[in-house]
């Protein structure tokens, strides 16, 4: 017996809408259509952690160029009569009106040992503002000026320590800024090196083979056989003690690439075997193309996002074979500042239980290793969008 005819409502008529998977769209966006940086894009910004840490990065490079804007003091200032300054605090009110200021110090010292024993002054003032005027310098080293985000008001007064002071009376705070600019570029100029190194020579190991791949990597296992912190120590020995910062500074560098460019070397080498039987590849052989365009024109830039989340997972380790080798004094030395050499004088026990301030240089050390190391593991992950 067949059913009676019921008619149906607008709403059963009404198809049901397929919704579009999840991972086929990204902000209403079909992934299919998008560009290789946008599909990277869209997978770095789900790494919440990673972001974050990609802006205290950019940060951190932003303190390095405008370092003498925002130091209270030179690298080079100094005031004897504040050995082992303990730090001042900020306080913003005095006597019920705003007036940003620090206290001074009142000081004690031993008979027997001429110690100095400092303690804060509650009833010393010392005003601080944004942008005084302090000493002449070179903003990107051609621009003069005499500004400085925030110091004391009166420049030949009373000194201001936010960090404490070191044995000479110098400002820790103001020299650990100026340590950024050296130990970040180092940073950045000895991984450009390595990435240098690293691209020609994996990527003709990879794209040649045979004997030639070869022999590039039994030299490549024979360097990474070396105990990397010996090797550097022996390589930097050779550099003349008579040579100026200047020039030690870029032998740092190039002594810490030298060893750096093997680990680039392997993944370049690696991607070139994957690649290199692929179609576009043969067409472009086919073509007529030479083998350095075969090479950097046409395979190279199929991993490049690849090879840049490697580079920022690079820069940490330098950064770190920087601050050790200054650290142990085989690495730059004073007066040229950097964060290793901040920390040479902490090897004095004694100092570092009297002074326990002198130890602050290793903070952003840590900061920026970590930091930088989970943008690195968040572009790893962001270079392969497709990914499940």
């Amino acid at each position: 017996m067949t059913e009676p005819f019921m008619p149906r409502t607008g709403t059963e008529l009404e198809t049901p809408e397929t919704e579009e998977p999840e991972a086929q769209r990204e902000g209403g966006r079909d992934l299919a259509l998008a560009s290789q940086s946008k599909l990277v894009w869209w997978g770095f910004k789900r790494h919440k952690v990673a972001l974050v840490c990609g802006v205290i990065t950019v940060l951190i490079y932003g303190i390095a160029i405008f370092a003498p804007f925002l130091a209270p003091y030179s690298q080079t200032a100094h005031n004897s009569e504040y050995p082992y300054a303990p730090p001042q605090q900020i306080n913003l009110f005095h006597e019920g009106s705003f007036h940003p200021h620090v206290n001074g110090y009142t000081f004690e010292q031993d008979p027997d040992t001429l110690a100095l024993t400092f303690s804060l002054d509650e009833e010393e003032i010392i005003p601080i503002g944004f942008f005084v005027r302090g000493e002449e310098y070179n903003l990107f080293g051609f621009i003069p000026w005499d500004r400085s985000l925030i110091g004391p008001v009166d420049i030949n007064g009373p000194p201001m320590y936010l960090f404490g002071a070191d044995a000479n009376g110098r400002d820790i705070l103001s020299r650990i800024i100026h340590g950024t600019t050296i130990s970040m570029s180092i940073g950045l100029i000895g991984v450009l090196l390595s990435l240098f190194l690293g691209v020609i020579i994996g990527g003709i190991s990879g794209y040649v083979g045979g004997r030639v791949d070869n022999l590039i990597q039994r030299a490549i296992e024979l360097i990474m056989s070396i105990p990397t912190i010996p090797l550097w120590m022996a390589l930097f020995a050779a550099v003349p003690s008579s040579w100026s910062p200047v020039q030690r500074y870029l032998a740092l560098t190039v002594v810490i690439s030298l060893v750096g460019w093997v680990g680039m070397a392997r993944e370049v080498r690696g991607k070139f075997f994957a690649v290199r039987s692929d179609e576009y590849v043969t067409a472009a052989v086919a073509d007529g193309a030479s083998q350095s365009r075969v090479m950097f024109r046409h395979m190279l830039p199929s991993f490049t996002s690849h090879i840049i989340a490697n580079l920022s997972l690079s820069i940490p380790t330098i950064i770190l074979a920087e601050t050790a080798l200054s650290f142990i004094g085989l690495g730059l030395q004073p007066p040229t500042v950097s964060w290793g050499v901040l920390l040479q004088e902490a090897q004095n026990i004694r100092a570092v239980s009297t002074a326990p301030w002198i130890l602050l240089p290793g903070i952003p050390v840590v900061i920026t290793v970590l930091a930088m190391n989970f943008f690195g593991d968040g572009l790893r992950d962001a270079a392969d969008p497709y990914k499940n």
